[in-house]
């Protein structure tokens, strides 16, 4: 059997369907957090995974759009928790890399359950489980419409996930990095709504708000390279059914920084 995105060229994939999405490639970036279960010590749940990897599904195939994915670990480690309690925090971040390539084989396996294509390629080399990063590699996969997903963050340590997701986006020439949020906060703030009841949702914002205000929406490398690199990115709800589509079609959700 054939991939789908064999069947159907590059150019083609944009006209998919009869809504046309406002990008049509993309790093989704996802928190480790966002897969484990609210209701059980379960670190991954599996309806969580299914219902997200049914709405990258159908970006892919419905909307014709190239997804690629930059996922987390928190669910499984944390390097600085670890750094914390006296561990070094190369030997922490370590393991928290390694956390991100179990959710991404998670996700993966939900993905192909669907019928759709999926790669996962990993910083830190592990023939036996994934493909190593290699850019051109990753763009192809794209092009044949397989989801990408990128694992083990950026193969070094000190650095979250948000910055490997912004340099992976520059790289593979992405039109966006989209943030989805799983914590109830479905943008940026002026201050956490969790805390400040008077707080309000930017629908835009700059770069340099961002940093002037200590938004603390995205890591600060993170910001500050997808600055340097004209590269916006769309904090928004993951958590919510359906934004994923809505989000790629332009509709008003989320803030977009740029």
């Amino acid at each position: 059997m054939t991939d789908r995105g064999q069947a159907v060229g590059a150019s083609d994939r944009r006209s998919v369907g009869e809504v046309t999405p406002r990008w049509h490639r993309v790093v989704l970036k996802l928190s480790g957090e966002a897969f484990a279960s609210s209701s059980s010590d379960d670190t991954i749940d599996a309806h969580t995974v299914e219902r997200i990897a049914a709405e990258i599904a159908e970006a892919s195939s419905e909307l014709g759009v190239e997804v690629s994915v930059m996922i987390g670990g928190g669910n499984i480690w944390r390097g600085q928790t670890g750094a914390g309690e006296g561990m070094d925090r190369a030997t922490s971040d370590t393991m928290g890399m390694l956390g991100t390539v179990i959710n991404a084989l998670a996700l993966q396996d939900a993905l192909e359950r669907l019928g759709q294509p999926t790669r996962v390629m990993s910083a830190i080399a592990m023939s036996e489980v994934c493909e190593p990063y290699i850019r051109r590699r990753a763009v192809r996969h794209l092009e044949k419409g397989r989801v990408v997903v990128f694992a083990a963050g950026m193969g070094r340590p000190f650095f979250t996930t948000d910055t490997p997701a912004a340099l992976r986006a520059a790289e593979i020439e992405a039109e966006i990095v989209m943030k989805g949020t799983h914590s109830g906060v479905d943008g940026v703030y002026s201050a956490d709504p969790r805390m400040d009841p008077a707080a309000t949702r930017y629908d835009e914002v700059s770069f340099m708000d961002v940093v002037a205000k200590d938004l603390r929406v995205m890591d600060l490398t993170a910001i500050t390279f997808c600055k340097d690199n004209n590269l916006p990115i769309l904090v928004f709800d993951v958590m919510t059914s359906g934004n994923i589509r809505s989000a790629l079609l332009g509709e008003k959700i989320g803030t977009l920084i740029q």
